[in-house]
């Protein structure tokens, strides 16, 4: 125990002493000695309970496969540092020998194989109110994972030998042989410091919207802008002029979104976690400005996640209201201009989904959720709280959503369907029954009115005394209604639980603007020559977009999950599908037809690609196997090759050779595998390998992309990597969010390179666009699409 708690300590000692220095920067020396002199008091204490935090924390990790409850989630899915390392296996031709199949590695987010040890998916996010996401665990178990190694220097440093020019590198132990191609410098020093490519990433577009589990998040500006979220990027987005701007002074989930009176101050709030070298990264509010997109404050003090925000409105934006996510969800008033909290009170042990200031009655405060609903008033600087009657009523298991009228009364909806008018005590004037097939999610007040939306996908426009005016339904794909916003033409923005964003009236038909996945995001596949690409989801839904117009262009819905994609080259039209039950299926995208289905396996289909002459299609299977057919009747017919078996794990990455005779594969044990694709043999000597020129290089694994790997990389942080067309860059999503622009080769270990921040959740892909003009990257949970623009 002493080395993790002197790693511990150290890590706490570090951020204590960086606060000291801030401080003394401000304040002079006599600050400095005073905070020096109070740590070293505290020092006995301290060090006596991180050792018993940190004593408890490996007992929680060594139990967790096996436990039925884990900080208020059922069953959770193991964590990634859970993974047990592999045996050492010194053989140099990266060729497996044989041994008992080790399990795969539990924090990528793919399905783990049947074939290997019985690891469970990661589940969904669990409850933020007990607990952060399952995604969010296995990050955050990884961060303090990779500081722990970086510090201990446990880690083994990749190596050169001359005499076979190879580099051994480890990852979770395990060497990994990597062989020099005879065109890198002879000269080659694995000593050396890298270059910075001459290029670097900036953001053009995001596609999506996060109304799964979000409310209250859309809202339309004087500019003609809407706002939404969706990941750690907070978009601006013009549907008449077709242009987006972005927020990215975040570096977390955003989860909540308020628009102050002026309409030139938005505030949105994240969720808490940790940075990459294991210092917090605390739930924080930023308000920012509109029109220059410049964070002008910065509020924390809040735990787990920021659940929802208001300003207040009838003293012009004066205050902000914040409920965080702690266990007795905390609301909070800021005189936000000062960053000074006001004054704050215990909401409820029941989950909170919104607090609304409301807009007639200065210093009055409306928040609901399950259970409850409570009306508060800020009182002498205090916050006094008083539950809301239901009486006579039969009490809702949540009240869902929150309006006002024009006198300042309050309205709700609950989850049987049922709207609730309040007068200005807490007791329920009048209720409409059934209002609703089903839980009514918002509200939004109009000028003559409210409307309601619910989860039947129903829209209804309510007159003054509670009389239905106009109704209308938004079609069945695009879900349930999640959020509604007018704008100043009247027309309604609407916001579904299907991540969908509509613009439309109830005189005319809704057209969608913004188009999003719901579920895990993990196929792309980009265009041969035209600015479009696919993706396709466990939402069982592959979407065609354009990259120029920034517009889905079809999209098809089928019968199972979609893992991966690849267009045919000699007919770009035919597109070549993977799916996660172990079917795969060639599409005509001119006609939406299905061209052929066949089936490999039980297992998903984590790469599928064709050969670059057209005449091989391989499929990379979770099964640990690649299996190859021989394709004709230009892309129309498929008569199974043969497959390549010999990897003792699934398939994560595969490349063709250029001349279509031999693929190069990664595997989740690490393993970097070569082929004949002719024979279906593997090539048992890698160094013979060396100088083969890869059509592509969406290899993990490989001498000129070693550069990419992070010190005390555990071998599931970096997902995907990607060789730019003409050879001169290269990019890669990581485990964290964050996506690389390298130099291409990245041949020196930790290679320097430009990073860029947006997604929320591990980057699942990543890939050039024809030309090189732009990136594409995919986020996981974060159901995000990403186009970054080369610069």
């Amino acid at each position: 125990m002493n080395g993790p708690s002197n790693h511990v300590f150290n890590m706490f000692e570090d951020a204590e002493s960086d606060a000291a220095c801030q401080q003394g920067d401000q304040r002079g020396n006599e600050d400095r000695i005073r905070a020096l002199e109070q740590r070293v008091e505290l020092q006995e204490d301290e060090i006596t309970l991180l050792k018993s935090s940190l004593s408890d924390v490996i007992r929680r990790l060594k139990d967790v496969e096996t436990s039925s409850h884990y900080g208020g989630m059922k069953k959770p899915s193991p964590l990634k540092n859970t993974f047990h390392p592999l045996p050492s296996r010194p053989h140099i031709e990266n060729s497996p020998r044989p041994r008992a199949r080790p399990p795969s590695p539990g924090l990528r987010k793919r399905i783990p194989s049947s074939k290997d040890d019985g690891h469970k998916m990661n589940g969904n996010s669990g409850d933020l109110r007990r607990a952060p996401s399952t995604d969010q665990l296995n990050r955050d178990n990884k961060r303090s994972s990779f500081r722990s190694k970086k510090s201990s220097g446990n880690g083994k440093q990749p190596t050169f030998n001359a005499e076979d020019a190879s580099v051994r590198m480890h990852l979770k132990g395990r060497p990994v042989v990597l062989y020099k191609p005879t065109d890198i410098e002879t000269s080659y020093n694995i000593n050396s410091s890298s270059a910075l490519p001459d290029n670097k990433l900036k953001l053009e577009w995001v596609y999506g919207y996060r109304g799964r589990d979000c409310r209250s998040n859309l809202y339309s500006l004087p500019t003609g802008e809407i706002v939404y979220f969706v990941a750690a990027v907070v978009v601006l987005y013009d549907p008449k002029d077709g242009y987006q701007r972005h927020y990215l002074g975040h570096n977390d989930d955003v989860k909540c979104i308020a628009i102050h009176p002026d309409k030139l101050k938005i505030a949105t709030g994240q969720v808490a976690g940790l940075e990459l070298d294991g210092r917090p990264r605390l739930p924080q509010v930023h308000i920012w400005d509109a029109v220059s997109l410049t964070t002008l404050h910065v509020l924390d003090s809040f735990d787990r996640s920021v659940a929802c925000l208001s300003f207040s409105k009838a003293d012009g934006g004066a205050m902000l209201g914040v409920v965080d996510e702690s266990n007795d969800h905390v609301l909070s008033v800021w005189n936000w201009q000062k960053e000074v909290k006001i004054t704050e009170a215990k909401s409820s042990k029941d989950q909170v989904l919104l607090c609304e200031f409301n807009p007639q009655i200065q210093g009055s405060i409306v928040s609901c959720g399950k259970n409850h609903i409570n009306f508060w008033s800020l009182e002498g600087g205090q916050l006094v709280k008083k539950q809301g009657l239901f009486e006579r009523h039969e009490k809702p298991k949540y009240i869902l959503c929150l309006g006002f009228t024009a006198n300042g009364d309050v309205i709700s909806g609950d989850s049987s369907g049922n709207v609730q008018v309040w007068t200005k005590g807490r007791k329920i004037a009048q209720i409409l029954e059934s209002a609703h097939d089903g839980p009514v999610f918002c509200i939004c007040a109009i000028r003559d009115g409210f409307i309601t939306g619910g989860k039947d996908g129903g829209i209804k426009k309510w007159s003054e005394n509670l009389q239905t005016v106009k109704q209308t339904q938004l079609p069945e794909e695009s879900g349930s209604v999640r959020t509604i916003a007018s704008n100043d033409k009247g027309q309604l923005l609407v916001g579904t639980k299907k991540n969908s964003i509509l613009l439309g009236d109830f005189e005319a038909d809704f057209q969608t603007i913004v188009h999003g996945h719901v579920e895990e995001l993990w196929c792309l596949a980009v265009h041969p020559s035209k600015a479009q690409f696919l993706t396709g989801a466990y939402d069982k839904q592959l979407v065609m977009w354009d990259a120029t117009n920034h517009t889905s262009l079809w999209f098809k819905t089928f019968d199972d999950g979609i893992q991966s994609a690849s267009f045919y080259p000699c007919d770009n039209n035919i597109i070549a599908v993977g799916m996660t039950t172990g079917r795969w299926l060639i599409l005509d995208s001119s006609n939406l037809e299905l061209i052929t289905v066949h089936t490999d396996g039980n297992e998903q289909h984590d790469v599928i690609k064709f050969s670059p002459d057209g005449k091989f299609l391989a499929i990379g299977s979770h099964d640990n196997m690649i299996y190859i057919y021989n394709v004709s009747d230009d892309g129309r017919k498929y008569n199974k090759h043969g497959k390549l078996s010999g990897h003792s794990s699934y398939i994560t990455h595969f490349d063709w050779s250029a001349d279509s005779q031999n693929i190069q594969s990664n595997s989740g044990d690490y393993e970097l595998l070569y082929w004949d694709v002719q024979s279906c043999r593997q090539m048992t000597s890698a160094p013979s390998m060396r100088d083969i020129e890869w059509a592509t290089q969406s290899c993990t694994l490989g001498f000129t992309v070693l550069g990419v790997w992070p010190e005390g990389a555990d071998g599931t942080d970096i997902n995907s990597v990607a060789r730019s067309t003409e050879g001169k860059l290269l990019a890669s999503g990581d485990d964290f969010g964050k996506v690389h622009l390298f130099k291409y080769p990245a041949v020196q270990p930790r290679s320097s390179s430009h990073n860029y921040s947006g997604h929320s959740s591990h980057v699942t892909s990543v890939q050039f666009m024809a030309g090189d003009d732009r990136l594409i990257s995919t986020g996981g949970q974060d159901c995000s699409t990403m186009q970054w623009k080369v610069v």
